[in-house]
């Protein structure tokens, strides 16, 4: 299957292929918002309402998101005591986050006090941070063992069966290299909730991470 079209469809039928779609949306908007807000005040208006109804869209879309934490915690700990100690603080800060993601979005909209939106989202963004980290410790380790075992794979000199090998470890360095893209630039956002600051709370600075995060998203699940 290479059409285009075919390969966008089945991209857009998952649930992280539209939420990438969305952010793309969210963070497109808030640059524009950015750029027009003392040139075209009313343009302005228009993006970032764009960019609301973009971010509220997404936490609609990742309603019972949690559990896929919480399942990859149960079915796949990983293969070594670190990895499983690494997997479980990675997938229980991410299920923290999705968790009290729900309540954000619902006092958000309205449907709970809109008081609770602050505590929500900064007990969701840490779950968040928190998680993260750990992603991206795993990925580093990952992505050095490859490395090494390329390098092992290379010194051999066989051929065949071992240049393909050395080809997965290519393409798995690239796919966790991406990962770590999108991790370290989500990363950011959840700081600038955690400890808003001028360079993390900046639109420019968090524009770029959503896109660095949803462009990233997109390179990995873009069907083969």
């Amino acid at each position: 299957m290479n059409d285009t079209v075919d390969k966008l469809v089945i991209f857009l039928a998952k649930r992280d292929g539209i939420d990438k779609l969305v952010k793309t949306f969210q963070y497109v908007s808030k640059l524009a918002h950015w750029h027009a807000e003392r040139t075209s005040p009313e343009f302005a208006g228009r993006a970032k309402k764009w960019e609301v109804s973009s971010g509220l869209s997404r936490k609609a879309f990742r309603s019972g998101r949690f559990l896929t934490g919480f399942n990859a915690i149960r079915r796949s700990p990983g293969a070594t005591v670190t990895f499983r100690l690494l997997a479980i603080l990675s997938n229980a800060g991410e299920m923290v986050y999705f968790f009290f993601d729900h309540f954000l979005w619902l006092s958000r909209i309205g449907v709970l006090d809109t008081k609770l939106a602050p505590r929500m989202s900064f007990v969701s963004a840490f779950g968040e941070a928190f998680g993260y980290i750990f992603f991206v410790v795993s990925d580093f380790i990952l992505i050095r063992k490859g490395i090494m075992e390329e390098r092992r794979l290379v010194k051999s000199g066989e051929e065949g069966s071992e240049q393909e090998n050395i080809k997965k470890i290519r393409v798995d360095r690239v796919m966790r290299l991406m990962a770590v893209a999108a991790n370290l630039a989500d990363l950011v956002i959840a700081i600038a909730d955690i400890e808003p600051n001028p360079f993390c709370n900046h639109a420019v600075t968090l524009g770029i991470s959503g896109l660095v995060s949803a462009w990233a998203g997109w390179y990995r699940n873009w069907p083969s």
